[in-house]
């Protein structure tokens, strides 16, 4: 088993076994798992298992296609607080988080090149728009019906915004700069 492998399997854990919500407050625990899910997990099983995720590869577009659609409609308050009122609900929001994730990431790695770099800078657009939004708002979206609910949700937008949209974006220039360099090989 190599290290992405076992990174993936560890931060799993943690990332449904610690008890977030105690520590930070329901939003904020929600957005590290989320991000947690999509952005760190995600890749490190495409990396780590790659016979499970090669499977799952889309188009980069596809793929960020697909994952908007499911985490912006996670984020939807209707849905946002069925996944929070129901252990079914929760599961199925988690298990889809993890598999967009994969088949975002599993795409655009695979694919790699401009097209690859594409996915991942769309999908670091649409996760900062979230983010910013959630941050930005000037009141509470969510039925979050306590003291601090406010704070909560522009921590949880913070969050978003300090784990997604740097690592995609980084993921995704990585990928130009290879493309540029692969292009520059070909030329010379």
């Amino acid at each position: 088993m190599n290290v992405a492998a076992i990174l993936s399997c560890a931060l799993l854990l943690a990332i449904w076994g610690l008890p977030w919500s105690d520590w930070l407050g329901h939003f904020p625990a929600h957005m590290i798992r989320h991000m947690g899910l999509v952005a760190v997990v995600a890749p490190l099983i495409v990396l780590g298992f790659p016979r499970l995720a090669d499977p799952l590869a889309l188009s980069p577009l596809a793929g960020a296609v697909l994952e908007f659609l499911v985490v912006w409609g996670f984020h939807l308050p209707v849905l946002h607080e069925a996944a929070m009122a129901s252990p079914v609900a929760f599961l199925i929001e988690q298990a889809l988080f993890l598999i967009v994730g994969v088949v975002v990431w599993a795409g655009c790695v695979r694919t790699g090149g401009l097209a690859g770099a594409g996915g991942l800078l769309l999908t670091s657009m649409h996760m900062t728009l979230l983010g910013a939004l959630l941050t930005l708002s000037p009141r509470v979206i969510y039925a979050l019906d306590h003291a601090g609910a406010l704070q909560e949700q522009q921590l949880g937008g913070m969050l978003m915004l300090a784990i997604g949209t740097p690592i995609y974006l980084i993921a995704g220039l990585w990928l130009v700069a290879r493309s540029l360099e692969d292009t520059k090989d070909e030329m010379a």
